[in-house]
């Protein structure tokens, strides 16, 4: 990241009359099976961030926030390394974070790493919105994913951190479609349905088409961003 598109190595006066865009990071700090870390949501949200506010600097003011590394993870909580601050705190946290970046900012985008997240954010964001804020959120997704620490994570991740991919732990999950699960993970979370905390293949994981994947989520996201369109839902497309 280059450092003059990074809001942390800022000083307040680089930020005077500017008609700035704020990309922010949220990941989750959560269990990704014996071969993943927990912060993986977290590297992947940053990641995917970082690499579009730098394609898209040309055609917009935009920096790159610090990320909010917590998030509501309560379906990994039977497992050690899991830290969730819940739905309702991070939804509060989006809601004053955005009331205080919209000060001095024009616009503010979260992009959203944990599936976990995702009504809370949109809540907040539907929130922020009505009260006259800019604000809107970005889904790291990818076509054809499987659900968690599977096939589409460890790519990402062993096209971007293969020294942290545990390659001697990597083993199959529950790898029945998560419709068929919910109700388990409903009542009992993860763990009720997978004791090793995978949910899909991993391997099956190629670094290759993990770079893909997040180059696809790259040039998404970057072109999203000069255009700003918001969907009724508070997406960012």
């Amino acid at each position: 990241m280059t450092p003059a598109l990074a809001l942390g190595a800022r000083v307040w006066s680089d930020l005077i009359d500017r008609d700035l865009t704020i990309v922010v990071p949220v990941g989750a700090v959560e269990q990704h099976g014996p071969h993943l870390p927990v912060d993986t949501d977290g590297r992947i949200a940053a990641d995917v961030a970082a690499r579009a506010v730098e394609a898209a600097a040309y055609g917009v003011d935009v920096l790159l926030a610090p990320a909010i590394a917590y998030g509501a993870s309560g379906e990994h909580e039977g497992f050690p390394g899991t830290v969730s601050i819940g739905a309702e705190v991070l939804e509060l946290l989006i809601v004053e974070y955005g009331r205080s970046v919209c000060r001095w900012a024009s616009r503010v985008v979260f992009v959203n790493g944990h599936g976990g997240n995702a009504l809370a954010l949109a809540s907040a964001v539907r929130l922020l919105r009505y009260e006259g804020r800019d604000a809107a959120w970005w889904p790291c997704v990818f076509p054809g994913a499987d659900a968690h620490a599977g096939d589409t994570e460890t790519s990402v991740l062993l096209s971007t951190s293969p020294e942290d991919v545990r390659s001697d732990a990597v083993e199959a999950g529950a790898t029945a479609p998560i419709t068929e699960l919910m109700d388990e993970l409903r009542a009992g979370g993860v763990g009720a349905v997978s004791p090793n905390g995978v949910l899909g293949d991993p391997t099956t994981a190629d670094a290759g088409r993990g770079a893909a994947m997040l180059a696809g989520g790259v040039r998404a996201l970057a072109a999203a961003l000069p255009t700003w369109t918001v969907r009724d839902d508070g997406r960012l497309v």
